[in-house]
């Protein structure tokens, strides 16, 4: 099956290594995820590719994405690094390769790397293209570069704390889905009064009012977890309803307070 949007829900794999990584990708895909998130720089892909061979769901019925590094984004470095990803995520193309963060400084020029990765496209590598941690100014510049080619996603960090919204509204006017990396602010958002009150009133955890919060704004939450329950937790959040009134409360959390920031990262909004 050919996914034309984005799973509603991926699990995260950044910080999963060795078995932590297998059984979390099986035990996601088994609890009825179908959108597993990796990268070159998580040194994973090889488990990730594990989890999904020994899952016994057919591949064809996962989407599967990863990243390019930094460090690989020369025309060539860019196509070679992702033949060697799909080698060790022992699979002949990934649903979706993103450009895990604008080359630093604008050493390789960004009509480079769109390029490659449009090749890599046309080539069977990848079916979707897309782009992640792109500034408003930057996504502008992607659009004019491919033009009729459509980015598939820009993959930034939103949680309740840091609700990024020049750049999920600027993605969304131009027709970009937002992928929201680190939904649950490494755990944070557990000890929010605002949040655990609101999960009073849903019979659910803080955890899952976030990424209920994350969905309502139509951005697609990648959580990370090991644990089965917590994975079934994250999944079933897409379920809660809430209110104009706890989504506005949701809302005033916002602090700004950005945690993936660094030394290379661009001039953010």
């Amino acid at each position: 099956m050919a996914f034309s949007t984005l799973p509603k829900i991926g699990m995260g794999t950044f910080r999963l290594k060795g078995n932590d990584a297998r059984d979390a990708v099986k035990s996601a895909l088994s609890l009825g995820y179908r959108h597993i998130d990796t990268a070159q720089m998580y040194e994973n892909e090889s488990e990730v590719g594990d989890g999904i061979t020994s899952s016994g769901i057919p591949r064809r019925e996962i989407f599967l994405t990863t990243k390019i590094w930094y460090d690989q984004l020369r025309r060539s470095d860019l196509i070679n690094s992702l033949h060697d990803s799909l080698a060790r995520l022992k699979t002949d193309h990934v649903d979706l390769t993103l450009i895990h963060w604008p080359s630093p400084d604008d050493e390789v020029p960004m009509e480079e790397y769109l390029g490659a990765l449009r090749d890599a496209q046309r080539e069977g590598l990848t079916t979707h293209i897309g782009i992640s941690n792109f500034t408003c100014a930057q996504m502008d510049q992607a659009k004019a570069i491919l033009g009729e080619t459509p980015i598939f996603t820009n993959q930034v960090e939103v949680h309740p704390f840091f609700a990024n919204r020049k750049v999920v509204g600027h993605a969304q006017k131009l027709g970009i889905t937002v992928t929201g990396y680190m939904p649950l602010a490494v755990g944070k958002v557990m000890e929010d009064e605002t949040l655990i009150r609101i999960g009073r009133e849903h019979n659910a955890s803080p955890a899952q009012i976030a990424i209920a919060w994350i969905a309502s704004r139509g951005v697609v939450p990648i959580p990370s977890s090991t644990r089965p329950q917590h994975q079934k937790a994250n999944l079933d959040a897409l379920d809660i309803p809430l209110s104009a009134e706890e989504i506005a409360g949701i809302d005033k959390l916002d602090r700004g307070e950005r945690i993936a920031n660094p030394d290379f990262a661009p001039a953010w909004d």
